[in-house]
C-alpha cells in the first residue's frame, strides 16, 4: 500500500466533465481530508485513485472509460491501490458498468458521494479513519488553494426532462440547497482568498422554488452580493424562464454581480423545441434578449445550441444560422446532437446522419465565431476590471473581466498584478476570443 510522506494514506482525483463535477470532487476531497487522508495531485503517488466521471453524452462516457482504463494501468493501481469510479457513469449504467469494468474496486454514483470516506476506508481495508489512529501525524491546515475563482453548487438534479438529456436519470429530481449551506460554502472560499464565486446548477433559475417557504435566485444572489461586498458573483446555466426581471434588477444594481448570463436556448425553431420537450421560439427569444439588454446595459450573453436534432429540416437549420448571424449573443457554444440511449429523442423519427450533424455543427460554429469575435473586437477602447488569475509559462499574466466566464470565454492579458488582484484596464486589442488590457 502506498502512503504519503506524512504517514497518512492518500487519495488522488481524476475529474472529467463539467464544473459541477469539479465541485463534487472538491467536496469529496474535503470529506477525505477531514477524515485524515492526504489528497495528492499525482495519481501515481496515491494510496487510492478516484476517477469522477461524466456520461452526459456518449463521447463523454467514452472519455470517462478511457480515463478509468488509463488509471487502471498506473503502477500503484496495478500493485494494489484501489481504483474507485464515481459520478455520472455509475449513476447512469449501474450494475452493467460493474460487469464491464472489473478493473475498478468500487463504484460510487452521484447520489452516494457523501459515502466517499466509508468507500475509501473499505477499499483500503482500514478499520477507521486515519484521523482516529493514535500517533498519526496531525493534519496540516495547508495554504489557500491560490485560485482566484471557485464554483459553488446551489442545487442538484433536474425536473425538465428535455427529450435529449440524461441528467434527470443520472442526478435525480431537482432539489435546491439551503441558502445557509450555499452561504457557508461561499464563506469558506472567500476565507481562502477566492475573489469570484460562480454559482452553478443544472438549472440555476429554479433555485428556491422547491422550498416549503419558496425563495428565488434573485434573493439569494442579492443577499450574497451584500454580504461579500469584495467578491464577484457570477451565475451560469439559467434557463430562459428563469431570467426574471427581479434577477436582472439584481445584476443591474450590484456592481459585484457580473452582468453576465448563460442562457441555454438549444434551438430557435418552435417545432424542434417542442420535440426537445422545451418551450420558446425565435420571436420569443429575440424578445427575451431585447428585455435583458434593456434592463442590464452592457450585459454579456452566452448560449448553447444543438445542431442536427431529429427532424431538423434544412429550413429549420437555416433559420438557426440566421438567428445566430444577427449577433444576439456574445458567446455561443455549439454541439452536434448526440443520440443517447434511453432518451425519448433517441426514438424520434427523422434521425440525421452523423456526418450531416457534424457538418451542420461546423457551419453553425463558423457563423458563431465570425459574429462573436466581431462583438469582442468592439470592446477595444472600453474600460474594464480584470481579475488576475495566473501567468503563462513565459510569465505573461492573464485574468478575466466580468464579460468572461471561467474556462469558456477566453482570457484578458495584462502587464502587472498578482493572482487575486482586481485591475482597472483599458482593452487595447483582441485576438479571436482573447483580449489585451493596459
Amino acid at each position: 500500500m502506498t502512503y504519503a510522506n506524512t504517514g497518512r494514506p492518500s487519495v488522488a482525483f481524476v475529474t472529467l466533465g463539467c464544473a459541477k463535477n469539479e465541485v463534487d470532487s472538491a467536496n469529496m476531497a474535503a470529506s477525505l481530508t477531514q477524515a485524515g487522508f492526504d489528497v495528492v495531485k499525482d495519481p501515481e503517488d496515491a494510496s487510492a485513485v478516484i476517477v469522477n466521471t461524466c456520461s452526459f453524452i456518449q463521447s463523454a462516457a467514452e472519455e470517462s472509460i478511457e480515463a478509468i482504463l488509463d488509471a487502471a494501468g498506473l503502477k500503484n493501481v496495478e500493485s494494489g491501490a484501489p481504483l474507485i469510479v464515481s459520478g455520472c457513469l455509475p449513476a447512469r449504467y449501474g450494475a452493467e458498468l460493474e460487469d464491464e469494468l472489473p478493473e475498478a474496486t468500487a463504484f460510487l454514483p452521484c447520489s452516494k458521494e457523501d459515502d466517499i470516506v466509508a468507500v475509501v476506508l473499505h477499499a483500503l481495508g482500514l478499520a477507521c479513519s486515519p484521523a482516529d489512529v493514535p500517533g498519526m501525524p496531525p493534519l496540516d491546515a495547508g495554504e489557500a488553494a491560490g485560485c482566484a475563482s471557485a464554483y459553488v453548487k446551489i442545487s442538484d438534479g433536474c425536473d425538465r426532462f428535455c427529450s435529449f438529456c440524461t441528467i434527470p436519470f443520472i442526478r435525480g429530481r431537482y432539489h435546491s440547497f439551503p441558502a445557509a449551506d450555499v452561504e457557508a460554502a461561499v464563506a469558506r472560499h472567500v476565507a481562502a482568498g477566492v475573489r469570484e464565486i460562480v454559482l452553478i446548477a443544472q438549472d440555476t433559475g429554479r433555485w428556491g422554488q422547491d422550498f416549503a417557504d419558496p425563495s428565488t435566485l434573485a434573493a439569494l444572489l442579492s443577499h450574497l452580493a451584500e454580504t461579500f461586498l469584495d467578491t464577484w458573483f457570477r451565475v451560469m446555466y439559467t434557463e430562459p424562464v428563469g431570467v426574471t426581471d427581479e434577477l436582472l434588477d439584481v445584476m443591474a444594481t450590484h456592481e459585484n454581480v457580473c452582468s453576465y448570463l448563460d442562457i441555454p436556448l438549444q434551438h430557435v425553431d418552435a417545432g424542434i423545441l417542442q420535440a426537445m420537450n422545451r418551450s420558446g421560439s425565435r420571436a420569443e427569444f429575440e424578445t427575451l434578449v431585447a428585455r435583458v439588454r434593456d434592463r442590464v446595459p452592457g450585459v454579456t450573453l452566452r448560449t448553447t445550441l444543438i445542431a442536427g436534432f431529429p427532424g431538423e429540416t434544412e429550413e429549420a437549420f437555416e433559420d438557426l444560422l440566421d438567428f445566430v448571424s444577427e449577433g444576439h449573443f456574445d458567446y455561443v457554444g455549439v454541439f452536434p446532437y448526440s443520440r443517447e440511449e434511453g432518451t425519448r429523442a433517441a426514438r424520434l423519427p427523422g434521425q440525421i446522419d452523423e456526418d450531416e450533424k457534424i457538418d451542420r455543427a461546423s457551419r453553425l460554429r463558423d457563423v458563431a465565431d465570425a459574429v462573436c469575435t466581431a462583438r469582442i473586437a468592439e470592446r477595444v477602447g472600453q474600460k474594464a476590471v480584470v481579475l488576475v488569475e495566473g501567468a503563462e509559462d513565459d510569465g505573461q499574466l492573464f485574468g478575466r473581466t466580468q464579460a468572461q466566464a471561467p474556462e469558456v470565454d477566453g482570457a484578458t492579458y495584462v502587464g502587472a498584478g498578482t493572482v487575486g488582484d482586481f485591475l482597472s484596464v483599458t482593452i487595447v486589442d483582441t485576438l479571436f476570443y482573447e483580449m489585451e488590457g493596459e
